[in-house]
């Protein structure tokens, strides 16, 4: 098994050899400074969108008061969408109507008159579905698998299948002990060489087998 370049903007090589160019790696074709995400994450668009970030995140502007984090070998499809704080309204008033945005010397303070809001984290190898929305201060845990179409917000544990609107809990995927020793494992901060050496175990849901790679040594 070899993995790719976690630096290739289209990772997917089809038998012919051509490259699927609906599929990157999201750390390839987003720089932004309230986005981070971790290696080998992928989003998938055949519209093939000039501007990602915008695409995922459309209302997280660059020095925005909250950040979007996204962890490690995640699966993204086509139409997800994170929405962050800052697509909030100020509602302390009679009326929500975003008033400042439409006055030039009032604009830049409008923001600033917003609470601050929580951060959108996305734990490592989660599988988030089409047409998924994740409301602001959303925290995925690792291994998260969330149905397409589903409205997710709040903390959503380690492991577990949500869906729906609001999304969840369908069912969890592994017991507590395997997800304690998954998250010990941590394989998805290992080295490639022993992260494919160790797929036969994680393609076969080999809990035990799989954590009896984290103490080989690194090639």
């Amino acid at each position: 098994m070899t993995l790719p370049d976690p630096k290739t903007r289209h990772p997917l090589i089809f038998p012919d050899g051509s490259h699927d160019k609906a599929t990157v790696f999201l750390n390839q074709v987003i720089d932004h400074p309230n986005i981070t995400i971790g290696d080998f994450t992928y989003y998938n668009d055949a519209s093939l969108p000039e501007d990602y970030a915008s695409r995922i995140a459309p209302y997280l502007f660059p020095g925005a008061p909250e950040h979007l984090r996204i962890g490690k070998f995640c699966q993204i499809a086509h139409g997800v969408q994170f929405i962050t704080a800052t697509a909030n309204h100020p509602m302390d008033g009679i009326s929500t109507f975003p008033f400042a945005i439409f006055d030039p010397p009032r604009f830049a303070t409008y923001r600033q008159s917003l609470p601050r809001g929580r951060d959108t984290i996305i734990g490592n190898d989660c599988w988030i579905g089409r047409e998924v929305m994740l409301l602001p201060g959303a925290e995925l845990g690792n291994g998260v698998i969330v149905g397409a179409g589903s409205v997710v917000s709040g903390k959503i544990p380690d492991y577990s299948v949500i869906s729906g609107n609001p999304a969840t809990i369908k069912r969890m995927r592994f017991s507590d002990h395997q997800i304690s020793e998954l998250n010990k494992a941590s394989w998805w901060d290992w080295s490639v060489d022993q992260i494919a050496a160790a797929v036969d175990a994680i393609e076969n849901g080999d809990v035990a087998a799989l954590c009896a790679f984290k103490d080989l040594p690194a090639k």
